[in-house]
């Protein structure tokens, strides 16, 4: 299924129904009484989130949605029938934007949030409503109101509680295939990497957390270049940000490189992202080489901690798991 985190929706709500004119008839009595009943309430569009949604890939084609119009009242006093709503579901992350007015109208966080986006026009009221004691036969009604129509941008940004960030080849893939059962696909190529997945980490020290697979970021990524721009925005929701780097790819002349490039991308594209608390971890520690390169990378940081790792053999993987659950403040 194709990963869908942007899309443009039309929601329009029924239009209520007309009220009806109408008058009793009845065996014996020349002209009754109105009986016109009232037009039903148009359906509304309600935006809804549930569990178990992680894209907006059912609105790929589904861009205009129209809730029923209320049905016309009828004689006797009948009121049309209620147009039915329409419920869209949604992934927890979405955001819904008024386009034509920019406004954020939900940030869907929470599964179960429910708004009505679009409500439906009130029906019309039928002719017995209108009667006075100085028009007793009102031969007219009201029509129904129309409904309302938006235009809206949803945007999706992945929670997570740890977004795992480094360029390509860094080993995102491949790490959150081992401290969780998500399956990305993962090979010795930049770019594997296309889409964002998220995974559950269950470890021994409290409850499970989510970690999300950021693709990979290159330089220039918040102006555009790249897949970057795409996904850095799914990063904002997470609390915590892992920052992975090959280590076998650390240059001794400035092993701090791709380091300071990928935090200046984030603070680029948002000062609070920017800002953000991340743990640095060196990984492929398997590689031949790769402990001078990472006492280098040390030396260049300072007395900042540096969890060295390989997904590949799981070498420091379980001490780095208890760190990400310590600062995503998960209980024992």
């Amino acid at each position: 299924m194709k990963f869908i985190d942007e899309t443009i929706i039309t929601a329009q709500s029924g239009n209520g129904g007309r009220g009806c004119v109408s008058f009793r008839r009845e065996r014996f009595i020349a002209r009754g009484g109105p009986d016109g009943g009232d037009g039903g309430d148009g359906g509304s569009v309600i935006l809804r989130t549930v569990p178990d949604l992680r894209t907006l890939y059912e609105f790929r084609h589904r861009r205009h949605i129209k809730a029923k119009d209320g049905g016309p009242g009828a004689g006797q006093q009948k009121q049309g029938k209620k147009g039915e709503d329409i419920i869209l579901e949604l992934p927890p992350g979405t955001l819904v934007i008024n386009l034509e007015t920019g406004e954020i109208v939900h940030d869907f966080v929470e599964v179960g949030e429910e708004i009505v986006i679009a409500r439906g026009g009130i029906g019309g009221r039928g002719n017995k409503r209108f009667a006075t004691s100085r028009n007793r036969a009102p031969k007219f009604a009201q029509p129904g109101e129309p409904g309302e129509v938006f235009e809206l941008k949803l945007e999706l940004k992945l929670l997570a509680d740890v977004g795992i960030i480094g360029f390509p080849n860094a080993g995102k893939s491949t790490l959150i295939s081992v401290i969780s059962a998500a399956r990305p696909k993962t090979a010795d190529y930049p770019f594997t990497t296309l889409t964002p997945s998220i995974g559950m980490v269950v470890h021994d020290w409290g409850e499970p957390f989510a970690v999300a697979d950021i693709p990979g970021i290159i330089e220039g990524a918040h102006g555009g270049t790249g897949l970057g721009i795409q996904f850095l925005k799914h990063v904002e929701r997470n609390k915590l940000l892992l920052h992975l780097i090959d280590a076998s790819a650390i240059d001794p002349d400035d092993p701090l490189k791709t380091y300071h490039t990928l935090n200046r991308e984030l603070t680029l594209y948002s000062q609070i992202l920017g800002e953000k608390e991340q743990i640095v971890v060196l990984n492929k520690m398997d590689m031949p080489g790769t402990d001078e390169l990472a006492d280098i990378f040390q030396k260049a940081l300072g007395d900042r901690t540096v969890y060295r790792i390989s997904s590949v053999t799981t070498q420091g993987v379980n001490i780095l798991k208890a760190k990400m659950a310590e600062m995503v403040n998960v209980k024992p």
